[in-house]
This record gives C-alpha cells, structure tokens and sequence, in this order.
C-alpha cells in the first residue's frame, strides 16, 4: 500500500456494526455472526466491535473476485497445490 493511501486509512473512523451492514448491504446479525465467527475482520473495543472501513472494502473485493469462500478461507485456484 504505497503512503498516501496507508495515510488516508488511518484517518478515517472506525465503522460500528450499523455502518457495515449498510456497506455490505446486509443486516446487522449477519455483520455480528461473521465478526463473532472469525470470517469478518474488526476491531474489539471493551465489549465492543468496530470495523475499519479499508477492511471491509478489501473483504467486499475478495468476496467479489471469488478470492475466499463463504468461510473466509483463501481458495485455490483450479491446477494449484496446496
């Protein structure tokens, strides 16, 4: 990530649950049960989950380009080995 980029990340305010539903555009459960899973990337503050917004744009582009599976898990691409 070149340094304007990285900067222009870390100026920006953490995403609550509410805002990352309405990113992903899907409900505020769902965004709770795959944070609590492992399989959405965030940020625990005390009790609380948070979510950095380059995070979740990364996620949105893997899931988009089919890089990982429903689990979050990378997935191979077909003649590769493990």
């Amino acid at each position: 990530m070149n340094a304007e980029l990285k900067a222009a990340n870390e100026n920006e305010e953490l995403w609550d649950a509410n805002d990352a539903a309405r990113f992903l555009k899907v409900s505020r459960s769902w965004v709770y049960q795959r944070a609590e899973a492992g399989l959405l990337p965030h940020v625990r503050i005390g009790a609380l989950l948070r979510f950095e917004p380059w995070t979740l744009r990364e996620f949105a582009r893997q899931e988009r380009e089919g890089i990982t599976d429903v689990m979050g898990r990378l997935r191979r691409k077909p003649g590769t080995k493990a």
